[in-house]
């Protein structure tokens, strides 16, 4: 193998690995959680971390075998997008009001710590990449973690402080 297979696929076991302890840890937040929007958030990220995995191996198994990057663009498709699963666990967060407890809280502050850490790997990864579809797979899994970053974020902002998330998403402000 070449000093560039092996660190492509050494970057992708770091990925396989980042990508399986995402789901991991989304499925158990997702079980001990007691807000609907934990639930079906975190159940929503830990397929879309599965799915991660899925495109990443695929491409490992086509370097072992065929000795290079694959030729293939990388799309990551979602039947339903993140916002309508918020919009609807936020729903039912209204016509249920329910405080989260700090470990839910903190669950939501240990997913964004992990969300940043894969963006920056596969950021930097997409600027090392040499081959464009190294560069476009690493370039999607970075949009796809930033995305996730930013929903999480929105999330918690949302449960710790409900009326500051509101006051911030309608753009209220004082007339004087």
């Amino acid at each position: 193998m070449t000093h560039h297979t092996d660190k492509a696929t050494q970057a992708l076991e770091t990925a396989l690995q980042m990508e399986a302890d995402g789901k991991k840890f989304y499925l158990e937040s997702a079980a001990k959680g007691g807000t609907p929007v934990l639930k079906k958030f975190f159940q929503r990220l830990a397929a879309d971390e599965d799915q991660h995995a899925q495109k990443a191996r695929e491409i490992y198994d086509d370097i072992k075998a065929n000795k290079g990057w694959p030729h293939k663009e990388t799309l990551f498709r979602h039947a339903t997008s993140l916002k309508s699963v918020l919009d609807e666990a936020f729903e039912d967060m209204d016509a249920e009001p329910v405080k989260p407890s700090t470990t839910e809280l903190d669950a939501f502050k240990t997913a964004m710590a992990m969300e940043d850490k894969s963006y920056t790997f596969y950021k930097s990864r997409f600027e090392e990449a040499d081959s464009p579809h190294e560069k476009s797979f690493y370039k999607a899994l970075t949009a796809e973690e930033r995305v996730h970053y930013l929903a999480l974020l929105d999330s918690y902002e949302y449960l710790f402080n409900p009326q500051g998330w509101f006051s911030k998403k309608e753009r209220w402000g004082l007339d004087g």
